[in-house]
């Protein structure tokens, strides 16, 4: 280093220190060598969700049980109109299956009940926060099948205005938490009666408009792949303290890439629901979901269609996690499976 030169004081050094470097910001760095093009590293643009995007206007009607003699040239959605129940409710009620044969004469019971009626584009997870209840309860109460795509028109039956009056600040709290099943059965937004579904798109760039509900895939095999391969820090099923692991968490080092562990169509990429940090869901058909998070990067959106092995987002410790790990699950039909029976042996 060289030696302070015996004339410069502190102060003038300090204001020829600040000139310097002044003026250097002013001279252009000369050009280096061209670098080769780096792979995509920044998460793809996230629109607001669906669930946020559609403002719900709550129309719900407590109607009283009763019970209604089908007339000729009846339909069961023509009485669910007339009643106002839903079609599913009074199926339910009266042991009608798909496709909901009925015929003159015959007397159905209409069950009591405080019904919404979808408009275009709400969401289930919208509809419930609207009333202040679960949507997963809701999903049930309903017996909503995949593709869980609501219809405008359709009637939900909610819980009535005495039960959700009897809820506890807790309770109603609750409601408004997200857990992967709300997203998996009220996270689309509705469609017209007839409407198509929008197919997957290839790429994370071309983002859905948040108004469409993405078509499900035709079928799935059944066959996974790991998504990252490491220690396991936690199996899946009870552990202490009453606590349930509804998948299985796998250490990793930062930035590891994480791996679609089979085709599918990406049903969520964001990171709303706080001990999962960064989540992506992904839907194989078949009732067959596939949940990675923990992570950072995310490198699909909503509406893309990916392969087995392509990489979704990279391991980290986001959420509620003390080290970088990915927690994986598996659902069939809306149940956690254990991801150890459906993936290939290492050994």
């Amino acid at each position: 280093m060289r030696a302070q030169r015996p004339w410069m004081q502190p102060a003038a050094l300090a204001f020829v220190t600040v000139s310097a470097l002044m003026l250097s910001a002013c001279i252009p760095a000369p050009p280096g060598p061209r670098s080769a093009p780096q792979a995509r590293t920044t998460p793809p643009p996230q629109p607001l969700t669906t669930w946020e995007a559609q403002t719900v206007t709550a129309n719900a009607v407590e109607i009283e049980g009763t019970s209604y003699t089908v007339r000729a040239g009846d339909t069961l959605s023509e009485i669910a109109r007339r009643t106002g129940a839903s079609v599913d409710a009074i199926a339910n009620a009266n042991g009608i299956a798909p496709p909901y044969v009925i015929r003159p004469g015959q007397r159905l019971e209409i069950p009591a009940g405080r019904y919404h009626e979808v408009q275009r584009g709400e969401t289930g997870i919208g509809i419930a926060r609207t009333y202040g209840v679960d949507w997963s309860e809701v999903a049930t109460l309903n017996r909503l099948e995949e593709p869980f795509i609501l219809r405008a028109g359709q009637r939900i039956l909610l819980p009535g205005t005495a039960a959700v009056s009897e809820m506890t600040l807790q309770q109603r709290a609750a409601a408004f938490d997200l857990d992967i099943d709300d997203i998996v059965t009220g996270g689309e937004p509705a469609l017209a009666e007839n409407e198509r579904p929008t197919p997957p798109t290839r790429t994370a760039e071309r983002v859905l408009p948040a108004d469409a509900a993405v078509r499900s895939p035709a079928n799935f095999s059944g066959r996974f792949g790991w998504p990252l391969t490491g220690r396991i820090l936690a199996p899946f099923g009870r552990r202490g303290e009453g606590q349930l692991n509804n998948g299985i968490d796998i250490a990793a080092e930062r930035g590891t890439p994480v791996l679609a562990a089979a085709d599918g169509v990406v049903l969520y990429a964001g990171d709303e629901i706080q001990v999962h940090g960064g989540l992506v869901l992904l839907n194989h058909g078949d009732g067959w979901i596939t949940a990675y998070a923990n992570m950072d990067d995310l490198q699909v959106a909503r509406g893309q269609r990916v392969e087995r092995g392509q990489m979704i987002a990279r391991a980290s410790d986001t959420g509620q996690v003390d080290q970088p790990q990915l927690h994986f699950e598996i659902r069939r039909n809306r149940q956690p499976v254990d991801p150890a029976q459906h993936l290939p042996d290492l050994s």
